[in-house]
């Protein structure tokens, strides 16, 4: 029952937008959200029974609801991301990337440094970055070194200090590497301009430094100065395969930047391309673990605005798969098709591929873990009553009404345990009844498993339909197994999970790992299922013509399918071949034979 005084908070609510904020009896922080209506918002939470356990514990926990009113939803959104970071609420979700990242700094001095760092001192100098790696600023840092010979000493380069010769010029002068702007040898109007170039290659833009270099090259070439020509030509092809390694999209798209988002039942994964000059200049790759079922664009909205303000992005377009709410001064584009849906999917593909890499450690870091993991959402997904550590899938295999046989696959924690596997033919059934047949195996299975009491699986899989699982049923009946195992039929368009007694299907996301495993059981049994087929058929094919063969035995007939592997290769063989394999006298029969059979 709802408390009085709770019920009496959301009264008061307004139904403006703003944030709300969820404490427990103790005044402890539970959580922090945000709405375009508080009322609704926060009414919603305590007027029906939620899907998920951990909704129905937090909602069970609060005591005290706090909110904030603000003019937009926009506004929302960006206090309730610096609420969540400040106060680390229980239930919310998880960013999990607050690393220090390397920035590169400009510093405001004359003839200025730049140089890497992990601190940003608010003292006037510009920072580019922050860079997800050192290894990308280190390559930016020896580009510029190749490009312009510029300080890197300390010293205070004042006027003053200049002119009174406080200082001397050091090695990196006499190897070419500085100008020497300490002893005056270099204006500081000549040491900005390089540095005005900088700052543009920073920001994605290398046009204009290609322009000068070339300029400085034709002019020095004109007066003859070809050795000097010869070095700005090298840095024209250092900057030009620099700016190759970064992917080239439309020049037209500039200053725009790229979100996407892929996400499994325990965490979203975004993917961030900052897009500059027709150029991608960064992607970032970050996971947010999900609390509270979140939804995609839940997700995509707090990473978004985590990004921004991270990365201190200030484009005034972003690229996303769904519409998104980002505030009016934002233009937020949903391309269908062209270059910028090609960027969008180029996005995806890293948010994936780095889904793909988490799990991967996480399967090589903690196997365990991985499989609790898979474990206890199988059975959430397939509503069990216990784990499935023990899996059993059967399937049929009667092609052309031949030779039938039925395949059982075992997966014990997720993973198939091959020496497990079971193949039967089938004895009590004439021509192709698959219902039949599927009641069959499954009988001789767990009366076998009962009879030497082996341990029984959590769950069996049928692959079919209604009518399949019915059939199977019938032997779990007979042997009193009802209710000891659970039980239920795939039909052939995988989505669809059949349980019995219901008449409606259950259906699972597609990117559910639960459907990945309960797929790789199916094909399991039906690669076994059809192997296993094809070797009965081709025996059964072989024996009979051989057999039919007269003075040709059991030994001699064995002898020839090792050897021919199978009858068309015997009928197309010489007398020669087969008589090096079984004697002249029983390789004339058998080619004597076939001759009377096609004639």
């Amino acid at each position: 029952m709802q408390n009085p005084t709770l019920a009496l908070q959301i009264q008061t609510l307004p139904d403006g937008p703003g944030v709300y904020q969820y404490y427990d009896k103790d005044g402890k922080i539970l959580y922090v959200g945000k709405a375009k209506n508080l009322k609704k918002r926060v009414s919603s939470y305590f007027n029906k029974i939620h899907d998920t356990a951990k909704t129905n514990v937090l909602v069970k926990k609060i005591v005290t609801i706090k909110h904030i009113v603000v003019p937009t939803e926009t506004d929302a959104l960006l206090l309730e991301n610096n609420l969540i970071k400040t106060l680390q609420p229980r239930y919310n979700v998880l960013l999990r990337d607050d690393k220090s990242y390397p920035w590169l700094c400009i510093k405001k001095e004359p003839f200025a440094r730049i140089f890497a760092t992990r601190r940003m001192v608010k003292d006037g100098s510009e920072y580019f970055g922050p860079y997800t790696s050192f290894k990308t600023v280190n390559t930016i840092l020896e580009l510029i070194k190749e490009l312009y010979p510029l300080r890197t000493c300390n010293y205070d380069l004042s006027k003053s200090n200049i002119e009174s010769g406080k200082f001397k010029v050091c090695l990196e002068y006499h190897i070419g590497n500085c100008k020497g702007p300490c002893e005056g040898y270099e204006s500081l109007e000549n040491y900005q301009k390089q540095v005005d170039a900088i700052r543009e290659i920073l920001k994605g833009n290398f046009k204009e430094s290609m322009k000068d270099f070339k300029r400085v090259m034709m002019e020095l070439a004109q007066d003859m100065h070809f050795e000097e020509a010869q070095k700005i030509k090298e840095k024209i092809e250092v900057l030009e395969n620099y700016q190759s390694r970064s992917t080239i999209v439309n020049p037209k798209i500039t200053n725009i930047d790229v979100f996407s988002i892929v996400s499994d039942e325990s965490a979203g994964y975004v993917n961030f391309l900052q897009i500059s000059h027709g150029s991608i200049i960064r992607s970032h790759t970050m996971e947010i673990k999900k609390k509270l079922e979140e939804t995609d664009a839940e997700l995509l909205e707090l990473a978004i605005i985590e990004l921004r303000e991270r990365f201190q992005l200030l484009s005034r377009e972003v690229i996303v798969p769904f519409p998104v709410d980002l505030g009016e001064n934002l233009k937020v584009t949903v391309p269908q098709l062209g270059d910028k849906k090609q960027i969008l999917d180029l996005s995806v593909r890293n948010a994936k591929f780095y889904r793909i890499e988490q799990l991967k450690q996480l399967q090589i870091v903690d196997p365990d873990r991985h499989t609790n993991r898979i474990m206890a959402q199988m059975k959430k997904d397939l509503r069990l009553s216990f784990e499935p550590r023990h899996i059993e899938c059967f399937d049929n295999s009667n092609i052309q009404g031949t030779n039938p046989v039925a395949a059982c696959v075992v997966f014990k924690d997720g993973k198939p345990s091959k020496k497990d596997y079971r193949h039967f033919n089938i004895k009590t059934v004439v021509g192709p009844d698959d219902f039949a047949s599927m009641t069959e195996v499954v009988y001789r299975r767990y009366k076998r498993l009962l009879d030497e009491n082996q341990s029984l699986p959590q769950l069996i899989i049928i692959d079919g339909g209604k009518g399949q699982l019915s059939a199977a049923l019938k032997s779990i009946d007979d042997l009193g197994l009802r209710g000891k195992i659970a039980i239920i039929g795939i039909a052939k368009r995988l989505e669809e999970l059949f349980y019995p007694g219901d008449s409606v299907p259950l259906y699972l996301d597609k990117k559910s790992e639960t459907l990945k495993v309960i797929q790789q059981l199916r094909n399991e049994a039906h690669r076994f299922g059809i192997t296993h087929h094809r070797d009965q058929r081709s025996k059964a094919a072989l024996n009979s013509s051989i057999e039919s063969i007269p003075g040709i035995g059991e030994k001699t007939m064995l002898s020839l399918i090792q050897h021919f592997k199978s009858v068309k290769r015997l009928k197309l063989a010489t007398e020669k071949e087969i008589s090096d394999v079984i004697g002249v006298s029983k390789a004339k029969k058998i080619v004597d034979f076939y001759k009377m059979v096609t004639e």
